[in-house]
């Protein structure tokens, strides 16, 4: 935060009524923090021009730009509704969810706003480069998850020429991303569950900007699902729904690590592209990603199984092992011909070849380590990941040939 000085902050002029209206005839709308919907209101948080300047850019950028934009086709628009609501009815997200993360983004920009050096000189107008700073902050993770899928980002908007700004964009980017966190609930702790959902309804979202049509239907394209709370039915509930029953399934902690996924495991998921292949855009109810009681024992880990086991000291700490071994088995055959110094003892021809026996050694140690690893890991092997089985096998196989190799 800036510490340059400020000045005292103005009052606002006094509202005509409570309601911001003339007549005060409707009842004034709920908030939480700042009334963005009636910036005449009394309230303290608007005598401070950074919070008047994100709030009216905020919410006059929006209904300035949404002239152009196709409307709902399922949905009654109104004259105040603006960039969230129209998301919102697009893709079903709740109503109090949409006034929630308004205030949430007005609060972010004003917050950066405040930390602008220099100050800019109208104060009144939210400078473009804010938005822009902070849908880059905000979709960090987004951004490093499809580098690490090498799955191109659709975000479509180029930081190489910020010159160009397209501030409605970044609006809608930066608004369906909160309006999807704000409801994600438990999903939260699963932050590339967030990419994946942002990812697909960010391609959606831009079909609607561009103007696509449905080759099914010969009409503008439409989101996967719509209509009253129907992201929080089709996509929260069954993941969460998922994530109930492993928690169900570990019977208060009682149950083995192995035999349930917790939050980690379910979002390890999302860190392989058969996510795209299996669980698919909207869900795939089918996928062995859901899991029910009938089918649990179908559903493996996707990371790492825990084994509490004497044998994870060798497992987990087996290059350690492996190297302490040899150096004792090399240590003792240069010491049991009793010369002064190790260097003489290896001058004779029998002591080389006893010594070169670490090598059998050391294929022996990696092929009980190959056996660790599939007693241990077993339950990560499943129809999605066959491939996973397949190369713990060639790993143990690769060790025994060199057992016979260096026998």
């Amino acid at each position: 935060m800036s510490l340059r000085q400020r000045p005292p902050p103005t009052p606002s002029p006094p509202p005509p009524s409570r309601s911001g209206r003339p007549d005060g005839g409707e009842e004034e709308e709920v908030y939480n923090i700042i009334p963005v919907h009636n910036l005449l209101a009394d309230h303290p948080s608007l005598n401070f021009p950074e919070v008047r300047a994100a709030a009216a850019a905020a919410a006059a950028a929006a209904l300035r730009s949404v002239g152009d934009l196709r409307r709902p086709p399922f949905a009654t628009w109104r004259p105040h509704h603006d960039l969230l609501d129209w998301l919102a009815l697009f893709f079903g997200f709740q109503a109090d969810s949409v006034r929630n993360q308004r205030e949430h983004l007005v609060l972010h920009l004003a917050n950066l706003h405040m930390q602008l050096s220099p100050p800019p000189d109208n104060t009144d107008s939210l400078d473009p480069d804010v938005v822009r700073r902070f849908r880059k902050k905000l979709l960090k993770n987004y951004s490093k998850w499809c580098a690490y899928l090498g799955k191109k980002s659709n975000v479509w908007i180029s930081d190489r020429r910020p010159s160009a700004p397209d501030p409605r964009r970044e609006l809608l980017y930066v608004s369906l991303y909160l309006l999807i966190w704000g409801e994600a609930a438990n999903l939260r702790f699963m932050p590339e569950c967030i990419c994946y959902i942002f990812h697909n309804m960010a391609m959606e979202l831009n079909k609607i900007l561009e103007d696509y049509i449905d080759e099914a239907t010969g009409q503008p394209v439409l989101p996967s699902f719509s209509g009253e709370n129907a992201f929080l039915n089709m996509v929260v509930k069954p993941i969460y729904e998922t994530v109930k029953a492993e928690v169900e399934g570990s019977k208060n902690g009682t149950a083995p690590h192995r035999a349930w996924r917790n939050y980690d495991d379910i979002n390890e998921y999302f860190w392989s592209k058969r996510c795209f292949e299996k669980l698919k855009w909207p869900l795939d109810g089918g996928s062995n990603f859901f899991v029910t009681s009938a089918r649990r024992d179908l559903v493996g880990k996707t990371g790492f199984v825990e084994q509490r086991s004497f044998w994870n000291l060798f497992r987990s700490f087996d290059r350690l092992w492996v190297m302490l071994a040899l150096f004792l088995q090399a240590a003792i055959i240069v010491a049991w011909e009793g010369k002064e110094y190790p260097w003489q003892a290896l001058e004779s021809r029998d002591v080389q070849v006893r010594v070169l026996t670490v090598f059998i050694t050391w294929s022996g140690m990696r092929f009980l380590q190959s056996l660790l690893d599939i007693g241990m890991q077993y339950r990560l092997v499943s129809r999605e990941t066959m491939g996973l089985g397949v190369r713990m096998v060639l790993k143990s196989i690769a060790a025994a040939v060199w057992i016979i190799v260096f026998g």
